[in-house]
C-alpha cells in the first residue's frame, strides 16, 4: 500500500510539472513554495476575468459556489436554466458539502485553450490560499500577547474519467505551511508536501437505471485515500477553514448520486495521521464506518438524511493522549432534515445519539442542532438566521459513564470563528444576519454565546487543551469540581467577502470574544501567581481579538 502512495505521489508531481524531487518514506522532500507563490501571482495577473465556471458534472442549479468560495453570505448566481436534479442546497450556515471533485477542479476542455477543447476526460485544478491572522491574548494558548502567523496552502488535482470507464482515478496534492508563528506549529497548521486524495474507483453509470426525471442512477466503488464531506459536515469534513485537511484511507460505495431522488453512501476507513514533515499514514488503531441515506423526492419542501456512523479503536500504548490509549467503540444513529416552508422560512435540524464503550466507561451522549432562517424579498437577498446547538458533556468524572459527545471528524469553525469551542460539551445559541449588495460583495455578522453543557467537563481548545498530537494537554481546560461555572463567554463575528475576479476571492474577518466566568476562573486558578511552577497561565481578562485577511486563487 505504501508503494502505491509513493507511485501516485510521483505520478502527480510529474503530471503537474512541479519538479523532480526525491522523497523517502521517512523524510519529505522540500519545495520552494515562496517562488511558486510569486509565479502564481504573476500568472493570475495575466489572466483576464471571465464568467465563473460551473463545478464539474453539476447541473446549473448545482453549479453554485461552495460555502468557502462564497464565504458566509449566500452569494449564489441565479441558474440559467431549470434543472432535472432533485438536489436542493440547504440555506443554513456553512452546511453544504464541497463538490466532488472540489470546486477548483475543471475539465481540461473548459480552461479556454483551443488545443484542449476536446479533452473532456481529464480533470485538473490548481489552487493557492494565503491567510494572515492577528490574534491578541488567544485563550487557546497558555501565554497571552500577540501572534501574527501567515498561512500558505497550495493544492493541485489531476483525475481521469469517462475514457477508461468503468475505471477512474484521481490524485490531489496539498502543501500546508505556517510562517511567523509565535508558538510551535501543530498538525492543524502544517502538513508539508502530501496527498489528501489518491484513489481509484469503478463507476457504473447506469447500474441502477434512472430516476423519474431521467437522471442516471450509478453505482460507484472507490478505494484509496479520500478527503471529502458528507451530510451537514458536522461529522465528516475536509475542514476547509483549517490550513490542513482531514483525509481517510479505506473504501466508499455509493448507490445513486446527488441528482437522484434517493442515494446511499456506505464507507469504512481509517483516518490519516497528519505528520508535519513526513508522508502521512493511516491510523491503524482506529476505524470509522457508516451508512448515510438521502431522500430527495420531496426536496422542494424537505430533504431527509437518516444515517448511522461508528468508530472502533484499539488501544495504542504509545498514543499521544489518554483517549488514544483506550479501547473505544462508538455507535451513533442520527437524523437530519432541511428544506423550506414555502417563502416563509427555511429550516435545518439534526439529532444524534451516541452509545458504546470508552475503556471501562459506558458511553451515553447526545447532540442536536436547530436552525431557522428567513430570506427577505429584496435585491440584496438579506437573510436572518437563528441557531441553537447542543452537545452533552460528561456529567460526573467519577462514575463509569462518559457523557461527552464526540464530533468524529467534523468541522470546527462555524461553532466559533476563533476555534474556541467545537461540537462537544456545548450549548450555543446564535443569531446571524447576511446580505449581498452585489454579486461580488457580501457581508455577514453574527452574535452568539457559549455555555458548557456540563460544568464538570472540559472546554475543548482552551489553554493548550487541544488534541493536535503536538502539545501535551496540561489539563487546565477542565474543572472536575464544577466550581468554575459553565458560562464560557460570548462573541461578535463579522466577515466581508469580495470576489475580485472569477479566479480571485478575498475575505476580511474579525471576532471579539468576551470571557465568561468559566474562562476567567480557569485563568485565575492556573495562573503563575497561584501555581508557582511551569506551565502556568499569565494573568489576563480572557477577552480576545481575532483579525484575519485571506486571498484564495484558483488558477484554472
Amino acid at each position: 500500500m505504501k508503494f502505491l502512495w509513493y507511485f501516485l505521489h510521483l505520478v502527480a508531481l510529474s503530471a503537474l510539472a512541479i519538479g523532480s524531487v526525491s522523497a523517502s518514506s521517512e523524510q519529505k522532500a522540500t519545495v520552494d513554495f515562496q517562488s511558486a507563490q510569486q509565479n502564481i501571482l504573476r500568472l493570475v495577473q495575466q489572466m483576464s476575468d471571465e464568467t465563473a465556471k460551473p463545478a464539474v458534472n453539476q447541473s446549473p442549479v448545482q453549479a453554485q459556489p461552495s460555502d468557502l468560495e462564497k464565504s458566509l453570505p449566500a452569494i449564489v448566481p441565479k441558474p440559467s436554466a431549470p434543472s432535472a436534479s432533485y438536489h436542493r442546497r440547504s440555506n443554513s450556515y456553512a452546511t453544504n458539502p464541497d463538490s466532488d471533485p472540489p470546486r477548483y477542479v475543471r475539465r481540461l476542455s473548459d480552461i479556454g485553450v483551443e488545443a484542449f477543447k476536446d479533452i473532456t476526460w481529464l480533470e485538473i485544478g490548481l489552487e493557492s490560499r494565503m491567510r494572515y491572522e492577528h490574534r491578541h491574548n488567544d485563550i487557546r494558548r497558555i501565554e497571552g500577547g500577540n501572534d501574527d502567523p501567515f498561512f500558505l496552502r497550495n493544492r493541485a488535482w489531476i483525475g481521469i474519467k469517462d475514457i477508461l470507464d468503468p475505471f477512474r482515478f484521481a490524485v490531489e496534492f496539498q502543501d500546508s505551511r505556517v510562517y511567523n508563528n509565535r508558538f510551535v506549529s501543530t498538525d492543524q497548521e502544517r502538513d508539508e508536501y502530501d496527498l489528501i486524495n489518491a484513489y481509484g474507483e469503478l463507476y457504473f453509470k447506469k447500474a441502477l437505471g434512472a430516476d423519474d426525471r431521467g437522471n442516471d442512477r450509478p453505482i460507484r466503488f472507490r478505494v484509496g485515500r479520500m478527503a471529502y464531506e458528507a451530510t451537514d459536515r458536522r461529522f465528516i469534513a475536509r475542514n476547509e477553514w483549517r490550513n490542513t485537511t482531514n483525509a481517510f484511507e479505506g473504501f466508499r460505495i455509493n448507490l445513486g448520486r446527488e441528482a437522484n431522488d434517493w442515494e446511499v453512501d456506505l464507507f469504512g476507513m481509517q483516518p490519516v495521521r497528519r505528520l508535519q514533515t513526513q508522508f502521512d499514514v493511516a491510523n491503524n488503531h482506529l476505524w470509522t464506518f457508516g451508512a448515510i441515506g438521502t431522500w430527495r423526492r420531496w426536496s422542494d419542501i424537505v430533504t431527509i438524511q437518516p444515517y448511522y456512523m461508528g468508530q472502533m479503536q484499539s488501544a495504542d500504548p504509545d498514543g499521544f493522549t489518554a483517549t488514544n490509549r483506550l479501547d473505544r467503540e462508538i455507535h451513533m444513529p442520527g437524523f437530519r432534515a432541511y428544506g423550506n416552508v414555502g417563502s416563509w422560512f427555511d429550516f435545518d435540524v439534526s439529532y444524534n445519539r451516541q452509545l458504546g464503550q470508552s475503556g471501562p466507561n459506558r458511553i451515553e451522549a447526545q447532540g442536536y442542532t436547530v436552525e431557522l432562517g428567513k430570506t427577505f424579498n429584496h435585491p440584496w437577498r438579506p437573510r436572518l438566521g437563528l441557531f441553537y446547538g447542543y452537545a452533552s458533556g460528561d456529567k460526573n468524572p467519577n462514575d463509569n459513564v462518559d457523557n461527552r459527545f464526540d464530533r468524529f471528524f467534523g468541522f470546527a469553525r462555524p461553532w466559533s470563528a476563533d476555534h474556541y469551542v467545537i461540537y462537544e460539551n456545548l450549548k450555543a445559541p446564535k443569531i446571524r444576519f447576511e446580505f449581498s449588495p452585489t454579486q461580488k460583495l457580501g457581508f455577514e455578522m453574527g452574535y452568539g454565546g457559549y455555555w458548557l453543557a456540563s460544568s464538570t467537563d472540559r472546554m475543548f481548545d482552551f489553554l493548550n487543551g487541544n488534541i493536535s498530537n503536538t502539545i501535551k494537554d496540561p489539563g487546565f481546560n477542565r474543572d472536575k469540581t464544577g466550581k468554575s461555572g459553565d458560562f464560557a463567554g460570548h462573541s461578535f463575528e463579522g466577515r466581508i467577502r469580495y470576489q475580485a475576479t472569477s479566479r480571485i476571492s478575498t475575505i476580511l474577518g474579525y471576532t471579539h470574544f468576551t470571557a465568561g466566568e468559566f474562562v476567567k476562573n480557569r485563568i485565575a486558578a492556573t495562573s503563575c501567581a497561584v501555581l508557582h511552577k511551569e506551565p502556568c497561565t499569565d494573568q489576563r481578562s480572557g477577552n480576545t481579538d481575532f483579525l484575519y485577511f485571506e486571498v484564495l486563487i484558483s488558477l484554472l
